[in-house]
């Protein structure tokens, strides 16, 4: 296994593509920033944001985040591209017995919908969310899954481009965040691998280089290359939610 502080240069080479899941926040910054510092060029690298909303509103995303993000990765010089499940964090909680919604993401070479045919059917009643707080607060991960991370599998599976090539995906929890994130494993196969596939491969690893990292380090990283962070945390947030998902859950 190999851990933050084993990943070396030579090792970082051997990638031809390397993925920041970029929320715009101070971990994923750091993580794009650490790795910018031990020499990963800048044209292997990638932002990718995924949004909430799904540009239908603003009921969980900050509306600034977009724009902070394109700042961000125009600034160091990398290419963003944005990706969403149609209709956002709305329509996926409130769905009734529908699929679940298309998702767009960007690419290179433009727009692309691709539907995950295997959650048909599946949906929730508006009138039936008035549950437990546990029960409420697992809905909310659920539903944050088919928004992010089901998200990023469908950009990965559905681009060409990362067959028969090696990717990094990086990604920013640190254990220090929850139990639950504590038990996350540092470097392992991303869940969109295809290594031994048959018809073809896609090697794709999956990368949490600020797992063990204390919060400090975290803005050590960002106060040595005087990035400007998001503006939630100039209203004194200390994590990247927005007012709804701060007010109604302590995650």
């Amino acid at each position: 296994m190999i851990r933050e502080d084993e990943m070396t240069l030579e090792l970082l080479d051997s990638y031809d593509k390397v993925i920041f899941m970029y929320s715009g926040g101070k971990d994923s910054t750091a993580d794009v920033l650490y790795l910018k510092d031990l020499g990963v060029p800048i044209e292997k690298m990638e932002l990718w944001h995924h949004d909430i909303d799904g540009r239908s509103g603003q009921l969980m995303d900050w509306p600034v985040t977009p724009a902070y993000c394109e700042a961000f990765a125009k600034a160091l010089g990398i290419p963003i591209y944005f990706s969403w499940r149609s209709g956002g964090f709305l329509r996926e909680m409130l769905r009734d017995d529908q699929p679940t919604a298309p998702v767009v993401f960007e690419s290179p070479s433009g727009m692309v919908d691709a539907v995950r045919a295997n959650m048909q059917g599946q949906g929730t009643k508006g009138n039936e969310i008035e549950v437990s707080s546990s029960e409420c607060k697992s809905a909310y991960q659920m539903v944050f899954a088919a928004l992010k991370i089901d998200v990023a599998d469908i950009a990965l599976k559905n681009q060409m481009r990362f067959r028969g090539i090696k990717t990094l995906v990086v990604t920013g929890e640190r254990a220090q965040e929850s139990p639950a994130r504590a038990k996350y494993k540092t470097f392992e196969p991303h869940r969109s691998d295809l290594r031994n596939g048959k018809k073809y491969q896609r090697h794709i690893d999956h990368w949490r280089p600020g797992h063990a990292w204390k919060e400090e380090k975290v803005w050590d990283i960002i106060k040595q290359h005087k990035i400007n962070v998001h503006p939630a945390y100039h209203l004194g947030r200390q994590r990247l939610y927005s007012h709804q998902q701060a007010t109604s859950f302590h995650m």
